[in-house]
């Protein structure tokens, strides 16, 4: 039995009202999808959780800012992928700090992200290793690359939702879906014969 979606402009209305059994209807609806960006992301299940309660403080606080450009979903997924960069960020200069105050004391020690151990939906690879290879190499990329190919082929969003996401016209996406694909060719040749 599948389940109705939601109508997302009514919702709209009733979350700009405070409205927090809207909320709650909302974040059922697309909890999943946006679990599955912000794991694509930082690829540990923790801090995709994290993630996903941030994305939703941000949607119940800024929703009279959603104008209806684009679909209520995309926006979120924007949120998402916005918060994702800022929470990596974050991390790499909680890591930084941490390294230099070990410098000067030995009880402090490095915080460090471990990329094997996460398990992503989007991800159906049967050898774990080669696909941290594969999210090692994605990290890699220019932002825009690794945005378009983490929506297209992990995320497995059409061309037109990805590109209404990363704003830009579906042309784009394909160029930007070509460069992707022949970097990580190169980052990954001794890896992956074909990607």
């Amino acid at each position: 039995m599948t389940q109705l979606q939601p109508d997302y402009t009514l919702l709209t209305a009733q979350i700009s009202k405070g409205d927090e059994h809207a909320l709650e209807k909302l974040f059922l609806s697309l909890k999943d999808s946006v679990f599955n960006v912000a794991l694509g992301y930082v690829r540990n299940t923790e801090d995709a959780e994290e993630i996903l309660q941030d994305v939703f403080v941000e949607v119940f606080h800024s929703i009279s800012t959603f104008k209806g450009d684009s679909s209520l979903k995309t926006w979120i997924t924007r949120i998402t992928i916005n918060k994702s960069l800022d929470y990596i960020k974050f991390k790499k200069r909680k890591k930084r700090f941490a390294f230099v105050t070990s410098i000067f004391s030995k009880e402090t020690g490095e915080v460090r992200i471990q990329g094997s151990d996460f398990n992503h939906p989007g991800v159906v690879m049967e050898n774990k290793e080669k696909s941290q290879y594969l999210f090692e190499a994605i990290d890699k990329l220019p932002e825009k690359q690794r945005d378009a190919f983490m929506l297209l082929k992990i995320e497995q969003m059409s061309q037109r939702e990805a590109a209404e996401i990363l704003e830009i016209n579906e042309k784009a996406l394909e160029s930007l879906m070509q460069r992707a694909k022949e970097n990580l060719r190169k980052l990954l040749s001794d890896v992956y014969e074909e990607l």
